[in-house]
């Protein structure tokens, strides 16, 4: 992929020369507020737009290497990631997902007024306050849109989405606008083997409609406050820390649970799903879910080697990897799945365009 311009804050978008469709026609929107219109009808929600957008700065491993006294092909073995994006000073996490959200506009071919919830999922907000959201609402148009940040770290796109889903599904929005975007890089360790290596900056963006295309399914969480030190930021320190060996047991075991109670939710079996697209933690991580799902190989989608860990960010842009790499196309079944801080985590189901 050879990343094009976005505008505003020097950010490209992680695609080809042209933005992936992730839908043949545009979803019926009979009228703008929340009501169906149609007598008896199930209110279903389904992504019509995706949008990506990352730093221009890449980091390769050599760089973070050469401060910690290790080589590249060191970080490489342990993470699988090769390089990562870093936000140039100045940048903000509004402006990535901006230039995230106006992508996922265009490519749904919908104006930004005509949004009826915007959320930004992040745990790097600018400001203690104001939100994300409601910059990024005004930016794209939205005065009319509610805007709230999810605060759910690694786990917060796929929160963001059963927010948005929900709100679909009850008659409260037609369209709901859901952004992850991160800039990790200033919260960093630099000198910590265990988180250097890991994190980077970008965001993505999806489009939920009401009565689109594709549709989707059904969504399991979790969370386990007793382990909350596992990984944080404190006030008193600033930087992250992350217990390695133990997130990586915890990250395992609890994709594979929500991954399996939600496709049995959804009334599928594992073989049934055409793509498992995971946070992107860590590639040994996805490893050994798919070892133990029994997945076959290729079905767990991995770009962490371009983008690192990017936290919220990172369901929306592998989704956008995946479609810009061809291997998702309309009609595919995916589950979305992350576990991140707090502890937390979740999955969904679903369909994933006209088949």
């Amino acid at each position: 992929m050879s990343p094009e311009r976005v505008e505003g804050a020097g950010a490209t978008a992680l695609a080809s020369t042209e933005q992936p469709q992730v839908r043949r026609a545009r979803a019926s929107t009979p009228g703008r507020g929340p009501h169906d219109g149609r007598a008896g009808a199930i209110r279903t929600a389904g992504i019509t737009g995706l949008g990506t957008a990352v730093p221009q700065r890449r980091v390769a491993n050599a760089e973070i290497a050469a401060n910690l006294g290790v080589d590249a092909a060191w970080i490489e073995r342990r993470t699988g990631i090769r390089e990562r994006r870093y936000a140039a000073t100045g940048e903000r996490v509004s402006d990535l997902a901006i230039g995230a959200g106006r992508r996922a506009l265009a490519d749904a071919r919908l104006d930004g007024a005509e949004l009826d919830l915007v959320l930004v999922a992040t745990l790097a907000p600018d400001e203690i306050t104001p939100a994300v959201a409601p910059l990024v609402a005004h930016e794209l148009g939205a005065p009319a849109a509610a805007a709230i940040d999810v605060g759910a770290a690694c786990t917060g796109s796929v929160a963001g989405l059963a927010h948005a889903t929900a709100w679909i599904e009850s008659g409260r929005a037609r369209h709901a606008l859901v952004i992850g975007s991160e800039i990790l890089s200033r919260y960093i360790d630099h000198d910590d083997r265990r988180t250097a290596p890991l994190f980077g900056d970008g965001a993505g963006a999806l489009v939920v409609s009401l009565h689109a295309p594709g549709r989707v399914g059904p969504f399991a969480f979790g969370s386990d406050g007793a382990a909350a030190e596992m990984i944080r930021i404190t006030r008193e320190r600033g930087v992250l820390e992350m217990e390695g060996h133990e997130t990586f047991l915890a990250a395992v075991r609890h994709l594979c649970e929500c991954t399996e109670e939600v496709v049995d939710r959804a009334g599928l079996a594992l073989s049934d799903i055409d793509l498992f697209v995971y946070h992107q933690a860590n590639s040994r991580i996805l490893a050994a879910v798919a070892e133990r799902l029994a997945l076959p190989e290729g079905r767990v989608f991995d770009c962490i080697a371009q983008l690192g860990n990017t936290s919220a960010a990172s369901v929306p842009l592998a989704l956008g990897a995946a479609v810009a790499d061809g291997v998702l196309r309309p009609g595919a079944r995916v589950v979305l799945g992350a576990i991140g801080a707090g502890l937390s985590w979740g999955a969904t189901v679903l369909t994933w365009g006209d088949a």
